[in-house]
């Protein structure tokens, strides 16, 4: 699925490649970062993740400089970065942060401008990329263009730090801890905002973070380090959860890890449910007419551009035309994962969760019983590989197992380090 959507895209990003990269602070004895050799693939997500202390952001910070490496090379599209000036890197990269880091002082569309004027672009230009930009991550540009950082929720600004990291079209955006100072529900639909915005513009992304579940949900490949930025294992996130390298890897996916493989099954993979549909404006006799005739209680509103903007039940359809529904409906993005879809079915009143691709755009409903019938037939699988698998005392490990009954350490989320 991943690599079809990347045929039909075009890679923005550009290959990084770090050869013997080390730092060493003076004053200390052991190096901060310990010749680490590896490569980040155009166009990918890599996720930086391992304890504190372990080198991640350090790593980060020396691919766009904010940190100079002690020694060896870093070159981005096959360019050593140090073969142009600070500056002049800076401004090809993109580089975003926890909480966002915008200047209080400037409105949302100076925040993000910064970048393009620097670089001399018009003001026709910078005004049509602010809205583009406000577009792709889901704030509405003529309510939101003006306003200043203090008048956001902490989601919407970090929404626009992620539009300023892409201001200039960059092929390489940096993300260190991005969401890690916002709510749960609000992590995860930012979470599912940058995979839709990924799946369109294809950058390669480099993101630091201390959750590995929030590693495996994003990542094309996961990077876990140890002390010194020592690499543990560098993998697909199916490898990483399924096989660990070593006994650190081991231990930092954790005892959850049978659980954390939902996470490797994306609302994408599962089939959806396609209920009643409506456009703001519509008859509301003739629309109640159409979803008793599907047998459905229930109808999605969309906007004019198929964006959905509620799930009202019949007898909440009210006067003679639909109108937009009150309230705040939470959609999943299509590249969510099977979790997502759980912890919002379980807020939801419909026993389901609406689904979105890029821009927003409706897709259908994922439900409950296929969520679950998914998972059994998972199950099932395993179990059928767990026969065949060789008997007890031999080098399997328990990680390769999925469990539906999860044990009190899995429901404790396992390690986030």
């Amino acid at each position: 699925m991943e690599s079809t959507d990347k045929q039909q895209h075009t890679v923005s990003g550009a290959e990084i490649t770090l050869d013997g990269v080390s730092k060493i602070y003076r004053g200390q004895q052991a190096p901060a970062v310990d010749n680490i050799s590896l490569t980040v693939p155009a166009g990918e997500i890599v996720m930086f993740v391992g304890p504190s202390g372990c080198g991640k952001t350090t790593t980060l910070k020396m691919i766009n400089r904010l940190i100079e490496p002690t020694s060896g090379t870093i070159s981005i599209g096959g360019e050593n970065i140090r073969a142009k000036k600070v500056d002049e890197l800076r401004r090809t990269i993109g580089y975003v942060i926890q909480g966002g880091s915008l200047f209080p002082h400037m409105s949302v569309a100076k925040n993000i401008s910064i970048v393009p004027k620097l670089l001399g672009w018009n003001t026709s230009r910078v005004k049509d990329r602010v809205d583009e930009l406000l577009d792709l991550v889901g704030l509405d540009a003529a309510k939101y263009r003006d306003r200043y950082p203090r008048e956001l929720s902490g989601g919407q600004q970090q929404r626009v730090g992620v539009a300023r990291g892409l201001a200039a079209d960059p092929p390489v955006i940096l993300m260190d801890e991005p969401f890690g100072a916002v709510d749960p529900i609000t992590r995860q639909r930012l979470q599912d905002e940058l995979l839709s915005i990924q799946r369109e513009l294809h950058k390669t992304i480099v993101c630091v973070t201390h959750d590995i579940d929030e590693a495996i949900k994003l990542g094309d490949r996961v990077l876990i380090l140890q002390e010194g930025a020592h690499v543990a294992q560098y993998d697909t996130p199916e490898v990483v959860l399924s096989s660990p390298a070593n006994d650190f890897a081991q231990d930092f996916v954790g005892a959850g890890s049978s659980l954390k493989r939902l996470s490797l099954a994306r609302i994408a993979d599962l089939e959806l449910k396609t209920p009643t549909t409506a456009k703001v404006g519509d008859s509301t006799a003739q629309v109640r007419s159409r979803a008793e005739a599907n047998g459905d209680g229930s109808v999605i509103v969309l906007d004019d551009r198929n964006r959905p903007l509620g799930w009202p039940w019949l007898r909440q359809l009210t006067g003679e035309k639909i109108v937009q529904p009150s309230g705040d409906l939470i959609n999943l993005d299509s590249r969510a994962t099977l979790n997502d879809a759980l912890d919002t079915m379980l807020v939801s009143g419909h026993g389901g969760a609406v689904v979105t691709g890029d821009r927003d755009a409706y897709l259908g409903v994922i439900d409950f019983k296929t969520v679950t019938d998914f998972i059994e037939e998972m199950q099932r699988e395993a179990e059928t590989e767990t026969k065949a698998a060789p008997a007890a005392g031999s080098d399997e490990h328990p990680a390769s197992r999925i469990s539906i009954a999860p044990t009190d350490e899995e429901l404790d989320g396992g390690r986030e380090g």
